[in-house]
């Protein structure tokens, strides 16, 4: 069940799509500067596929301002990618959401399809127990949920409040929530890997 998640080409086409709307929304914002912004998009070699990856998961959204003496880069959040890591916020999610209670089994057997190993697994619970709980933008958020969140089972206890649809729609929308961490200034840390 969770691998067809992951090879759920719906998934991928709809994180895309909603990548390419935050991208046209910063590129329009422009600069701070009021300087426009032009395209320096940066390679990616996301790991964790089970499925062949669609066209345009090569690619990380980001501009640079055409100022001269400015030059300030932007990179506008994504669904896609925790930050600069190296494998899928899709991936990321639902592996450390599965290493709760009677889905251990599942995540192990995820966990190798995608090639992690275990420390790279303790590695993202860390991140979603110590450093994402830290973010200014979870501190606000996790009042948004009654009953509360629990941190010591996050990811899952998360993405356990999206029931109204489909798994591969309640991982969309998990990921959609969490975007403001997945830029520096949103509090993205290095240690989602």
């Amino acid at each position: 069940m969770c691998l067809k998640i992951l090879e759920d080409s719906r998934l991928y086409v709809l994180l895309l799509k909603c990548d390419e709307d935050l991208a046209a929304i910063a590129r329009a914002t422009g600069c701070s500067c009021g300087g426009a912004l032009h395209s320096a998009g940066y390679g990616r070699k996301p790991r964790g596929w089970v499925a062949a990856p669609p066209d345009g998961y090569d690619r990380r959204h980001s501009f640079c301002c055409a100022e001269d003496g400015c030059r300030k880069r932007t990179t506008p959040p994504s669904v896609r990618f925790l930050g600069p890591k190296v494998y899928l916020g899709a991936v990321v999610a639902l592996v450390t959401a599965l290493r709760h209670g009677a889905n251990a089994r599942r995540a192990a057997e995820l966990r190798r399809a995608i090639g992690a190993s275990r420390r790279t697994l303790a590695r993202w619970r860390t991140w979603w127990r110590e450093v994402f709980t830290a973010t200014p933008f979870w501190r606000a958020a996790r009042a948004l949920w009654v009953p509360a969140v629990s941190p010591a089972t996050l990811p899952a206890s998360l993405l356990e409040r999206f029931v109204e649809c489909e798994a591969w729609m309640r991982l969309f929308r998990l990921l959609d929530f969490i975007t403001p961490v997945t830029t520096r200034s949103g509090g993205s840390n290095s240690m989602v890997g």
